[in-house]
């Protein structure tokens, strides 16, 4: 066995048929096709001289995904090279060229859930802070951003937000999140201030006498997509001096980690964000974890 070992001519010959079979079916982008000769090749390769890929059995595979996936190895590694060799395998038995799948009882590496990047208060304050709110452009992205934090939206469905989804008497808004579930939102004093503000003089200019759904419209009075108001967010944490990763949730991200940090219920957390599953919410207790965890050890006498 070896990863150096030559490839046999048979090998090669398999996966080159392989490589042209899921080419032809699914029309594979060349990247994908080379991961696949890549992952095949280093298998067959490490094989012992007298087992050919197609021969492979389950301990064979099994030896040599414990060999790739060393301590500290990547789980999201040795999922891809499973997923190789699962699709190879699945293709030989239906082709014909050999009755089972290896595979078949190999079970998928856990990859755990990355922890959400999130930012801190103060970083909040400094980005709600940095458009220029005495432009109209600069008066609807305060609002947009106020909005987004004090709500927990998915910026999707904040620029796809209509004027009467919002009611601001009630302090509500009304959104239609993933799978068509609607929800109502509370919105804070601070963002229901700034979203009156807006209203009244920012986005009758922008609109220019022109009517509009959109409650966030562009200058061309058209809704503003995702990856516009992902730039905007850029450029303000930029001109905010906010060093931190910043996803396109990050503000959605901030408001679940802040709410928890101030002793908000997990389930609470999970009706405002829309989630099905409050296995989805959970992930926000570790990092509102780690934040006090951090904060402890920054501030006690013996952290």
């Amino acid at each position: 066995m070896g990863d150096a070992a030559p490839l046999s001519a048979a090998d090669r010959d398999t996966i080159e048929a392989f490589l042209d079979a899921v080419w032809s079916e699914h029309g594979l982008a060349d990247a994908t096709l080379a991961a696949y000769r890549s992952d095949l090749v280093q298998v067959a390769r490490w094989l012992p001289e007298d087992v050919s890929l197609l021969a492979a059995e389950r301990m064979h595979l099994l030896d040599y995904l414990a060999h790739r996936n060393a301590p500290g190895s990547s789980p999201r590694s040795a999922a891809r090279l499973l997923s190789s060799l699962r699709r190879f395998y699945r293709w030989a038995v239906r082709d014909g060229r050999r009755r089972d799948d290896p595979t078949a009882l190999i079970e998928m590496p856990r990859q755990g859930r990355p922890l959400p990047k999130t930012l801190s208060e103060r970083d909040v304050e400094a980005l709600l802070a940095a458009p220029d709110t005495d432009t109209d452009l600069g008066l609807r992205d305060r609002a947009m951003l106020e909005l987004l934090y004090a709500t927990g939206l998915r910026v999707s469905e904040l620029v796809r937000l209509q004027v009467h989804q919002v009611n601001r008497r009630q302090g509500v808004v009304q959104v239609v999140g993933k799978g068509g579930r609607e929800r109502l939102v509370p919105v804070g004093d601070a963002a229901l201030d700034w979203l009156g503000t807006y209203l009244r003089r920012a986005r009758p200019a922008l609109l220019d006498g022109r009517e509009a759904d959109a409650l966030f419209p562009t200058r061309r009075g058209t809704a503003m997509t995702r990856q516009n108001f992902w730039h905007l967010i850029r450029r303000y944490a930029a001109a905010a001096g906010i060093r931190a990763e910043l996803s396109p949730h990050g503000l959605r991200h901030a408001f679940a980690t802040h709410l928890l940090n101030h002793g908000a219920d997990l389930r609470v957390v999970q009706m405002l964000l829309g989630h099905a599953d409050l296995s989805t919410t959970q992930i926000y207790t570790h990092v509102a974890r780690a934040r006090l965890q951090a904060l402890h050890a920054a501030h006690h006498p013996r952290g």
